[in-house]
């Protein structure tokens, strides 16, 4: 086996990576989780009364979930176990689990680490139950995605859930700082140069210190970096952000409550984010048409205009010049007035179908083209609009064991203030014909 490694050039004195000679040693040396580490972190509580309970961390990639679970083994005494949903099968399961039952049968407890536990069918996850449940391990889950939609109702109703943060600037800069006392040198950045790098990391611990390594290796005798220079070197990590899971959902969300709350320049953001993400420009377009109708409909009758014919010329341009028609209508969408007078009356329009059943129209508003159904006083009583005065009849259009209902109520904003204005003359007209 030695030889293996030797003729891989990875000799016993080889240099291990940067992140791997800085992993914390004790829960303390854990940068950017105080709220699960702190004194009075979750955590910490948990340690305090000896109860260790089945657990999920969910976070983003680098911030320590795999480095908690093996340490809250060490402070527990359990035999720390750990393995991939990736890479493992049901037979692997099967031999993990043996093996922790030969371990607890001489008192030895398990704690079984699951790195990209959502990886699992739910057949699978469903295995763990009974060795959770007896106490065979202790199971702590990581991932990436959301628990809620990735992961069985019965295996969360088992565990706890905790949430690893995002290291922030702060955290990352920490992260430098011990590798800099680990190297023995300061990194060879300028101060623009260093606050790139702290944002190139993305939150990610990881990603910091393996950039930092980049730079060294980069680096001659007595050179400092610029900004553009260092980006010259390490290129640019690529945004954390899957098209298909939490990510995406997380910032097309927060594309739509920006447009939604008037906020040009926050939307624009979010729209750029996803795009360098790789977001399909086709969804997004998609999307902002959505917005135009859900936020905004009559309030700016262009807006759907507008969000339309950002999605025709972008197909019709393509990448990259396409995506400015897009950008465009995110700014007009944003700064459109707002209102979802019309989708709250379709809402409630929609529950009024429903619960009411299969009611007739009035039979004064429907067509007669036979002598039976004249007979029987279908269009009875129907008065053309345009005959009358102002071009309203003030008929009564709904089922008549319905009564008359009220969906639609326009803001006093935007083009809705005009229909307002329309829609209480007709009212008045209603009543001033119901009185005659």
């Amino acid at each position: 086996m030695s030889d293996l490694f030797q003729s891989a050039g990875l000799e016993a004195g080889a240099t291990r990576p940067l992140a791997d000679r800085l992993r914390p040693a004790q829960l303390s040396e854990v940068v950017g989780q105080d709220h699960l580490l702190g004194d009075d972190g979750a955590l910490t509580r948990m340690l305090r009364t000896r109860s260790l309970g089945s657990l999920i961390f969910w976070g983003p990639p680098g911030t320590g979930k795999t480095t908690v679970a093996r340490l809250l083994a060490e402070q527990t005494d359990l035999r720390f176990e750990q393995i991939s949903a990736i890479f493992t099968g049901v037979a692997d399961l099967k031999k993990v689990f043996e093996a922790a039952r030969a371990a607890r049968s001489v008192g030895q407890g398990t704690l079984l680490f699951v790195d990209e536990i959502h990886r699992f069918n739910r057949a699978q996850q469903d295995g763990f139950l009974p060795v959770m449940e007896d106490g065979t391990v202790t199971l702590v889950g990581a991932t990436t995605e959301n628990p809620s939609f990735e992961l069985n109702a019965a295996l969360l109703s088992r565990a706890h859930v905790l949430t690893f943060r995002t290291l922030d600037s702060d955290a990352i800069e920490k992260l430098l700082e011990r590798a800099e006392a680990e190297e023995g040198r300061p990194l060879p950045l300028d101060e623009g140069a260093r606050a790139v790098l702290l944002r190139m990391a993305d939150g990610d611990g990881r990603s910091a210190l393996t950039l930092a390594e980049d730079v060294w290796r980069a680096a001659r005798e007595g050179e400092v970096f610029d900004a553009e220079r260092l980006q010259d070197i390490v290129q640019r990590r690529a945004p954390v952000y899957d098209k298909s899971r939490d990510g995406h959902y997380n910032l097309i969300s927060a594309l739509h409550k920006s447009v939604r709350g008037s906020d040009p320049d926050a939307a624009l953001y979010w729209f750029c984010r996803m795009l360098d993400g790789g977001e399909d420009p086709l969804f997004l377009a998609r999307r902002l048409i959505r917005m135009a109708v859900e936020d905004i409909g009559l309030a700016d009758p262009q807006a759907l205009v507008q969000a339309n014919a950002a999605r025709d010329a972008y197909q019709m341009l393509g990448s990259p010049e396409g995506e400015l028609a897009l950008a465009q209508s995110v700014v007009y969408l944003a700064t459109a007035p707002k209102s979802n007078g019309v989708y709250t009356a379709y809402k409630a329009a929609v529950r009024s179908a429903k619960q009411n059943g299969s009611l007739s129209p009035p039979k004064h508003i429907l067509n007669a083209p036979t002598k039976l159904m004249k007979s029987e006083g279908y269009g009875s009583g129907y008065a053309y609009d345009h005959d009358a005065p102002d071009a309203f009849s003030g008929q009564d259009y709904f089922p008549e064991s319905m009564g008359r209902q009220g969906f639609y109520d326009p803001p006093e904003r935007g083009f809705e203030r005009e229909i307002r204005k329309r829609l209480e003359y007709w009212d008045k007209l209603r009543r001033e014909r119901e009185t005659r």
